[in-house]
């Protein structure tokens, strides 16, 4: 798919009381058309991604970016939600856009204010995103349902706690060292293991630090076409953006496996003539720990029942083969819903173009990134290199 990343802005993501959702979105929006050199009338259409559903009271929100500019009034723009790959969905339809010819610069924004509501309500907002008819009375909400799914693999192939640790304490050493980061504090392999009052169980066999927490953030990107592309300072290039929706109902499906991750990801190496051992990194969904876990074998990195190895022999890890969420992922860096998307374009960007700071790996030369939506129901996969 013809497209190239050329600007990107990310605000803080955590608990941001001085911003509501017009903030964040006109901030983002603001800061990457400077990031990327154009201006407000060069904008050809809007995607906006937000989940929304109850975390604000505002809910028609396409037309919010055009406050920033009377240039950007009467541009098209459109909401987009696909649960937690809402910002992902925003990319894919400018992606769309420029693909057939109908853009040369598209503005994709992810933007969620999550901490508004509180306790049960948050809960009850994310279970919009299961099959109620079935999973509607799960207890503690999504981390329940993540809670059933990590205890069928445990069911299947043993135990699997430790290499969950891993996964958090791999996450959270790596978000110490993003500015960005919701949580920079390095909480080590032993709090990450072991239940205490500070880690209990939330959904057994999850505890806290297996969970990504409530967030508050936005981010955009300008993609342009590749002949639009030249004339800016940087380009990030798709090699590959695919996307595949899944049955909804976790019993039409064997949930110790992500074949919807599967086939996504197999789309995109084919699009982009590439295989997983062509990577230099990945940023994926790890909402959960047992997310990620299950991943690593999606992705191809292991065998079934097998991802385990990854994290325990350390592959995953920043200076391992296969470096997986050097920006701390959606556990440590946060996971404001519409945001993450987009959030992760530009974790990957930063990464490609050198400008990634302490979290940077070495020469990454291609980077995966997997942004999944509900429990493995929405699946997008995009390979960036970068460009001129």
């Amino acid at each position: 798919m013809a497209g190239c990343i050329v600007g990107w802005a990310h605000t803080p993501f955590g608990k941001l009381d001085a911003e509501d959702i017009e903030s964040l979105i006109g901030r983002v929006t603001r800061e990457a058309m400077a990031d990327a050199g154009i201006e407000p009338a060069d904008i050809d259409e809007i995607y906006l991604g937000h989940y929304g559903g109850g975390f604000v009271r505002e809910r028609f929100l396409s037309s919010l970016p055009l406050q920033v500019s009377e240039s950007l009034r009467f541009k098209p723009s459109t909401r987009v939600e696909n649960a937690c790959a809402t910002g992902s969905a925003a990319i894919y339809q400018g992606l769309n856009s420029i693909a057939a010819g109908r853009a040369r610069f598209v503005l994709a924004i992810g933007a969620e204010k999550m901490t508004g509501v509180q306790g049960p309500q948050v809960s009850e907002i994310l279970m919009n995103s299961a099959y109620l008819k079935e999973e509607g009375e799960a207890e503690n909400g999504f981390a329940g349902i993540f809670g059933q799914i990590a205890g069928s693999y445990f069911e299947r192939y043993g135990d699997q706690s430790e290499a969950l640790a891993r996964i958090a304490a791999k996450n959270h050493s790596n978000g110490a060292a993003n500015p960005l980061a919701q949580f920079r504090k390095d909480l080590g392999y032993d709090f990450c293991r072991n239940v205490s009052d500070r880690n209990p169980i939330v959904a057994a066999p999850l505890k806290r630090s297996d969970c990504s927490a409530v967030s508050d953030g936005a981010a955009a990107v300008i993609l342009a076409s590749e002949d639009a592309a030249r004339s800016c300072g940087k380009a990030i290039r798709f090699r590959a953006n695919q996307h595949v929706n899944e049955f909804k109902p976790m019993s039409r499906r064997d949930m110790t496996r992500f074949e919807g991750c599967e086939h996504a990801w197999a789309a995109a190496f084919a699009e982009a003539g590439a295989s997983l051992q062509d990577l230099g990194m990945v940023e994926t969904h790890d909402c959960f720990t047992i997310a990620e876990l299950i991943e690593y074998e999606a992705m191809g990195l292991t065998p079934k029942g097998q991802g385990a190895r990854a994290i325990n022999e350390g592959w995953t890890q920043k200076t391992g083969r296969l470096p997986v969420n050097p920006s701390g992922g959606l556990k440590a860096k946060g996971h404001p819903i519409g945001a993450t998307g987009v959030s992760m374009h530009v974790m990957a960007s930063m990464q490609l173009s050198g400008t990634a700071g302490a979290m940077q790996v070495k020469a990454p030369g291609l980077v995966g990134v997997f942004n999944m939506g509900g429990a493995a129901v929405a699946h997008y996969v995009s390979i960036l290199e970068r460009g001129h």
